[in-house]
């Protein structure tokens, strides 16, 4: 249960953390998801009913995160976000959000006419408020992925720590055999990452680095972030039509 000293918060979205007083980004990175969904990358809505969690943390990565919210929201699904203060940074450095609002996570689904329901659908809560409703073993859900993984969270998560709202619930998840997702990025790994790792999978986690195959001939970075989005979404039961599937291409 989560602790009763910290008084439980409306679930709103957190105010972001300061972005630097002037955008040095390189030239041409943006937020890969500003047009709206194309229809080919539409997945069936399978998931009206079901609820998942999705933490953010400060690993390279913010494309495949924006990717999971954009398929579990088409779906249909209810969706708890949490981001880091690392996780906050990441997505400003790699995509430009200044905000974690469906507007500045996913413009072109927030601009789209799924919006309204998209963003009903979406619940973004402070990663501070570790008494938020996704820290409590009797709040319901299909699953949580960590997307991206950092090492720091890995190793938050393996011992145990629940300092924040993003660990917490994920030891929650775990606590309660639901399924948790590790996407863990960052390369190279040393032995304390391995162990980390280890001890996350003998307590349930399945670690699925976000290591994206080729065998599919990628002509695009988008279906090159698609393959590792949709590898999280198999594993969290959620169907999808990402390009991801290896069929008739002879053998390997």
């Amino acid at each position: 249960m989560p602790s009763t000293n910290v008084p439980s918060q409306p679930a709103t979205n957190p105010p972001a953390s300061e972005p630097p007083a002037s955008d040095t980004r390189p030239p041409g990175l943006r937020n890969p998801y500003q047009p709206e969904p194309a229809s080919h990358r539409r997945p069936p809505e399978t998931c009206r009913g079901r609820t998942f969690v999705v933490g953010v943390s400060g690993a390279s990565g913010a494309a495949y995160a924006l990717g999971v919210l954009e398929q579990l929201l088409l779906a249909g699904a209810e969706v708890h976000a949490v981001v880091s203060e690392y996780g906050q940074r990441l997505l400003f450095d790699e995509a430009g959000i200044k905000r974690v609002t469906l507007e500045d996570l996913l413009p072109g689904l927030a601009g789209s006419d799924a919006g309204a329901d998209c963003r009903s659908r979406l619940i973004c809560h402070p990663n501070k408020d570790v008494g938020a409703v996704i820290a409590s073993g009797s709040f319901l859900h299909d699953g949580m992925a960590v997307v991206p993984c950092s090492s720091t969270s890995l190793g938050a998560m393996a011992s145990g720590a629940g300092s924040n709202l993003l660990t917490r619930a994920a030891m929650v998840t775990l606590k309660e055999r639901r399924p948790l997702v590790v996407v863990h990025r960052e390369s190279p790994v040393n032995l304390i990452d391995i162990e980390n790792m280890r001890t996350l999978a003998l307590a349930g986690a399945v670690i699925a680095p976000a290591n994206p195959g080729f065998y599919l001939g990628p002509t695009t970075v988008q279906e090159v972030i698609d393959f590792t989005v949709g590898k999280v979404l198999d594993l969290l039961g959620v169907e999808h039509n990402l390009k991801t599937r290896w069929a008739n291409h002879g053998s390997a």
